[in-house]
């Protein structure tokens, strides 16, 4: 390795000859540390050079995966770990990244799998305790409290696990680099350390990272690049509920997620996601709909919540949770050209309730009708809103309409507006009245009564 003393940033791994107050390339102030930069030689996963082969002549036979025993977990990964995998799972402090790596890796030892714990935060007397006080006795888990990577790595070959969980990559360091742990340099190398160890050996190598206050992982960004797989812990700390996402996996979808509720024995799988995000849910409430989005391939029932004040200023005030703040904008400009609404003097508040982020435009439908609601004061039908809204007032069609039904009528809804286009998409619904509408107007009709 060849190694020069350089300045970088430490948000996101740009290098500079001289300290600079801002950095030119993400802009963040005074990010600037100095460092030994370190230059990796041609390190190759392989022990022995190949030669080029065509795609027909390589051999390959599908591994079995490696069953966590969380199932909420085994969706998130894509039915299991890969063995030889390298996984980042990153989360913000005190979300229960621990916990779930820890349960996981009991249950793991439990059906005879050896798992490495390597904890560099905490004492293995700590680990102990918080074992206790979750109920876990142990099986094939082995505790090791240890910074240094050059022993992890020493302990991994003399111990021949199948998973081994790195907690956490901002305290791991290499003792030939200079610059402290958690530093761009030591967070890179110690990356490529272990992605290198995991594809040699074939076990599979969990890597668990704090994420910075704007919520992206404290680290240069090419961590993510280097990984196989990237989940993301989200939730807020105050409260019980927890979801997995998984934003990038080479060996799954990325569009799974997995729900957990925090309880004094540790994380809960949730049985029904969709009741669970529905609880609490006020019936005859104004402001209030319902739909039905897709994570995945998992449907998910979700509130829908708006609320409209007057204003006493010239520009009202927009905000949203868990909606995107421009698609709600482009909505409310639909409302005021098509329907009629006056919304100039209003603020307009939208809320996904349960912290769930609703991306896909399935849920402009259902959005418009909860502001129209709050606007009108007049409580919404208990009815399922399934629907994209074009600039022209129209209700396209969605994908995965008879899943989404499915979802309503197993949760006890009884009535669903969904596309009209998609009314031929549907053909074992069981249980559920179906409206079928084309225009804003129509949906809005049938959403009161």
């Amino acid at each position: 390795m060849k190694s020069k003393r350089r300045f970088v940033c430490q948000q996101c791994g740009f290098e500079s000859v001289k300290w600079m107050g801002r950095c030119p390339d993400c802009g963040s102030w005074n990010s600037f540390a100095e460092e030994q930069v370190t230059r990796s030689a041609g390190v190759s996963f392989l022990s022995e050079h190949q030669k080029p082969l065509l795609l027909s002549e390589i051999d390959y036979s599908e591994e079995e995966r490696i069953k966590t025993g969380l199932l909420e977990l085994d969706r998130v990964l894509g039915g299991g770990i890969v063995p030889g995998s390298l996984v980042l799972v990153g989360g913000d402090p005190g979300i229960g990244k621990s916990t779930l790596m820890l349960q996981a890796a009991a249950k793991l030892g439990a059906t005879g799998k050896i798992v490495l714990y390597v904890t560099g935060e905490e004492s293995a007397k700590q680990v102990k305790l918080r074992a206790e006080r979750l109920g876990i006795s142990g099986g094939h888990l082995y505790i090791v409290a240890e910074n240094n990577l050059d022993v992890v790595e020493k302990h991994v070959r003399e111990l021949s696990p199948q998973v081994v969980i790195i907690d956490s990559i901002q305290t791991a360091y290499l003792p030939e680099l200079e610059s402290a742990p958690g530093s761009i340099s030591q967070v890179r190398e110690a990356t490529l350390r272990l992605l290198k160890l995991s594809k040699e050996t074939g076990t599979a190598v969990f890597i668990v990272g704090h994420v910075t206050k704007e919520g992206s992982l404290a680290g240069p960004r090419t961590l993510e690049h280097m990984v196989d797989c990237v989940l993301y812990f989200e939730g807020e700390r105050y409260q019980s509920y927890r979801v997995l996402r998984a934003v990038k996996n080479r060996f799954g979808s990325t569009n799974e997620i997995g729900i957990f509720e925090m309880q004094t024995s540790g994380l809960a799988e949730v049985d029904s996601p969709s009741k669970f995000l529905l609880s609490g849910r006020l019936g005859n409430s104004p402001g209030s709909a319902v739909v039905c989005t897709m994570e995945g391939t998992r449907p998910l029932l979700v509130e829908v919540q708006a609320l409209t004040c007057p204003t006493g200023f010239n520009l009202p005030r927009r905000q949203t949770s868990g909606i995107d703040y421009n698609r709600a904008a482009l909505l409310i400009a639909v409302l005021e050209k098509k329907l009629g609404l006056n919304l100039a003097h209003e603020d307009v508040y939208i809320n996904a309730a349960g912290g769930i982020k609703l991306t896909e435009p399935a849920v402009d439908l259902a959005v418009i009708t909860a502001i129209v609601s709050s606007f009108k004061n007049k409580p919404v039908r208990d009815v399922v809103i399934i629907g994209e809204v074009g600039l022209a007032g129209e209700v396209r069609s969605v994908g995965y309409i008879e899943k989404r039904v499915n979802e309503a009528a197993k949760l006890g809804f009884k009535e669903a507006i969904i596309p009209y286009d998609n009314m031929r998409d549907l053909k074992n619904t069981v249980g559920i009245d179906i409206s079928g509408v084309k225009e804003l107007k129509d949906a809005i009709e049938a959403a009161f009564d």
